[in-house]
């Protein structure tokens, strides 16, 4: 086949894993949080999206109503978790190539 080289393949493939390595070392680092009822309730999680902490207002803490407590801790963690998938889809590498796939491939972006 005239014209491949796989050793050029190969090189680029090398280059894209280092990229993409990378990437997730920085994703790694970046902190994102999320927020509940008006920020009565924060949780702060990695760009991985690992949960690092929960804060809860005493305002909050209700003995009587412990199903509200709990609903915004579930909001605040999917908030958190939302900006980690951002943040993690801005770092990669692959994501504006990807995109021009018009979401063919499952996992890229449409």
């Amino acid at each position: 086949m005239a014209g491949f080289d796989l050793d050029t393949l190969f090189q680029q493939a090398q280059q894209l894993q280092e990229q993409m390595r990378e990437a997730q070392d920085r994703l790694a680092q970046k902190t994102v949080t999320g927020t509940a009822g008006g920020g009565m309730v924060v949780v702060t999680a990695n760009g991985k999206g690992e949960i690092q902490r929960v804060q809860i207002d005493k305002q909050a803490v209700d003995p009587r109503d412990v199903p509200m407590l709990e609903d915004l801790v579930v909001a605040a963690v999917n908030s958190a978790l939302k900006a980690a998938h951002e943040a993690a889809a801005a770092e990669n590498p692959l994501s504006g190539m990807a995109s021009g796939l018009g979401g063919m491939i499952p996992g890229f972006p449409k």
